[in-house]
């Protein structure tokens, strides 16, 4: 089974519990109006690369992960490669490794329960509440997210829901309310992350000649955020 993966980072700490070994797939979507990873769209970008020689890789790394660490596939979307996915966390549970799989939730269902087979952890991107939403900044269907997130409690695979604050866009108290009410409504869930809008990824769009949506729009000031958060 080979996937395409765009890179690699050997020793993420933001990507899961402990230290991690993130991939970063190849191929999403989804075209958010927020998204640093325009390098990732692309199916036919990044690198080839089997299975296999994926989960050695990883393995190299087993030392740093003492503490609740293991591989995360990040993305891009991973759902977007199912397969591959599911044979590469497969491999990684016959080896005792911890799983985490960071998506938007897109992708037919039945590919994603077989991912979620050898899941233990999902980290969800909800990026907006209303089907108009996403449409408008993600061009996604927010109902196949909603069917993602139910399908994760079903199989009972813990949750971690993710979501961009936005200057202007997502970062009013009263919506925060709702995102942290509609993430406390699954029953496997475990954390919630409010994640600052930046625009590092500036350099990207400009060196793939792309418009970058919200270039105008300043960086959340995370001290703000933080008091959004204490208000919470």
């Amino acid at each position: 089974m080979q996937g395409r993966i765009n890179s690699i980072q050997s020793l993420g700490a933001v990507d899961g519990p402990g230290l991690r070994y993130v991939v970063f797939m190849q191929g999403c979507p989804l075209r958010c109006v927020y998204c640093h990873n325009p390098d990732t769209w692309l199916a036919d970008g990044g690198e080839q690369i089997e299975a296999d020689a994926l989960v050695r890789k990883a393995l190299r790394y087993r030392p740093y992960w003492k503490n609740g660490g293991g591989v995360t596939l990040s993305g891009g979307e991973p759902l977007y490669q199912a397969a591959f996915v599911e044979e590469v966390f497969a491999k990684l549970h016959e080896n005792g490794v911890h799983t985490a799989l960071d998506t938007s939730g897109v992708g037919k269902l039945s590919e994603a329960e077989r991912v979620l087979r050898h899941t233990d952890l999902v980290l969800c991107d909800l990026k907006f509440l209303t089907k108009a939403d996403y449409l408008k900044h993600c061009r996604a269907d927010f109902a196949q997210v909603e069917r993602f997130l139910q399908l994760t409690a079903m199989k009972n695979v813990p949750l971690w829901v993710r979501h961009v604050v936005v200057p202007g866009l997502t970062d009013s108290l009263e919506h925060l309310r709702l995102v942290k009410a509609k993430a406390e409504s699954y029953p496997n869930f475990e954390k919630l992350e409010f994640l600052p809008f930046h625009k590092l990824c500036i350099e990207k769009y400009d060196r793939l000649g792309l418009t970058f949506p919200l270039r105008d729009t300043p960086a959340m000031n995370e001290a703000w955020l933080k008091q959004l958060i204490e208000k919470l």
